[in-house]
C-alpha cells in the first residue's frame, strides 16, 4: 500500500474557483436555515432529506448552470443532467443531514469535477465547505488549501496525527462501525463518530488523524470530494484492505503511513482479514 500520487497539473485554476464558489453557494443555503423549521421527506430506513438539501443542490447546481453550461451534473437530491459530457461534477449539497435536522453543527457541503478519459475518471478539482464557519478545504488535483471566512490568503493542508482523533462512519458496515467499540484501538486513539463525510476534509486539514468507511468512493458524491481532497494534501488513503482506495472495498484516510497501518491492523485483528500491506510514507 501506497500513499497515492499527487496528480500531474493539468486542470485550469478556474475549475477550482468554480468548484469552491459552488460549494459556498450551497453552504450559505445551509447556514440559514440551519436550527429553523424543518420539512423531511422520507427516502428509505432513516433517511431523509429536507426542503434544505434541495434548495442547496440548486444553489450550486445554479453556479456551474453558469460557469459550466455543457458539463454534466450528478446530484444527491436532483439526480443526473448534462447528458454523456465527459466532464462531471459530483454534488453532495449537505451531507450529515440528519445532524442538520436535529441542530448538530457537524455537516457539510461537498462539490467535485471529475473528467472520465479511457473509461477512466480523474478529479480535476473539489471543494468541501463548512456552512457554519464558512472554511473550505479545496484542491485543483495537485495540491489541497484551506480558505477560511476571515478573507485570509489561503494556506497549504496539513495532515498530522497530532490530535489522536479518529472518525469512524457508522452508517456503512464492512467492519469499520466496530472499531469504535474495539478497547485496543481505544487505548491510542480518541474515536469519534461524525456521521458526515466533512470528517475527510477534517483529515486533510490536520484536525483528525484519520476516517474510516464501509463505503466505496468511486462515483460517490458522498465521498469522492473529500478522498480527492486527501489524496492531494499527502495523505494515505486506501480501502479497508490496503489496496487502492478505486475500486477498493470502504474507505481509509490517514494523516501518515503508521496511522493507516495502525487502523488497518485492528481493522484485520477485528474482522479477520489477510494483513495488510504496509503503507510507504508519502
Amino acid at each position: 500500500m501506497t500513499a497515492a500520487p499527487r496528480r500531474s497539473p493539468g486542470v485550469s485554476s478556474s475549475d477550482v474557483e468554480v468548484a469552491v464558489s459552488a460549494a459556498l453557494a450551497g453552504a450559505a443555503v445551509v447556514a440559514a436555515a440551519f436550527r429553523r423549521p424543518v420539512t423531511r421527506h422520507a427516502k428509505v430506513g432513516l433517511d431523509f432529506a429536507t426542503d434544505t438539501d434541495v434548495a442547496a443542490e440548486r444553489a450550486v447546481r445554479d453556479v456551474l448552470a453558469a460557469a459550466r453550461p455543457g458539463d454534466a451534473v450528478v446530484g444527491e437530491e436532483l439526480g443526473a443532467s448534462g447528458g454523456d459530457s465527459a466532464r462531471r461534477w459530483y454534488v453532495d449539497p449537505l451531507c450529515g443531514t440528519l445532524n442538520f435536522a436535529a441542530g448538530v453543527p457537524s455537516f457539510g457541503v461537498n462539490v467535485a469535477l471529475a473528467e472520465c478519459r479511457d473509461g477512466v475518471e480523474r478529479v480535476l478539482a473539489a471543494a468541501v465547505a463548512d456552512p457554519l464557519t464558512g472554511e473550505v478545504v479545496w484542491t485543483d488535483g495537485v495540491r489541497t488549501r484551506v480558505r477560511s471566512a476571515a478573507g485570509s490568503p489561503d494556506v497549504d493542508a496539513s495532515p498530522t496525527p497530532v490530535t489522536r482523533l479518529l472518525n469512524v462512519d457508522v452508517d456503512n458496515g464492512r467492519g469499520a462501525p466496530a472499531l469504535v467499540a474495539d478497547a485496543g484501538l481505544r487505548e491510542t486513539w480518541a474515536v469519534r463518530v461524525a456521521s458526515s463525510s466533512l470528517a475527510l476534509a477534517w483529515v486533510a486539514a490536520g484536525r483528525h488523524a484519520a476516517y474510516v468507511t464501509g463505503a466505496d468512493v468511486d462515483g460517490s458524491v458522498h465521498f469522492l470530494p473529500g478522498v480527492a481532497v486527501c489524496e492531494a494534501a499527502g495523505c494515505v488513503v486506501t480501502d479497508l484492505d490496503g489496496g487502492p482506495v478505486h475500486g477498493g472495498r470502504g474507505i481509509l484516510a490517514a494523516a501518515d503511513a503508521a496511522t493507516a497501518r495502525e487502523v488497518l491492523d485492528r481493522l484485520r485483528a477485528l474482522g479477520g482479514q489477510p494483513p495488510c500491506p504496509q503503507p510507504t510514507a508519502p
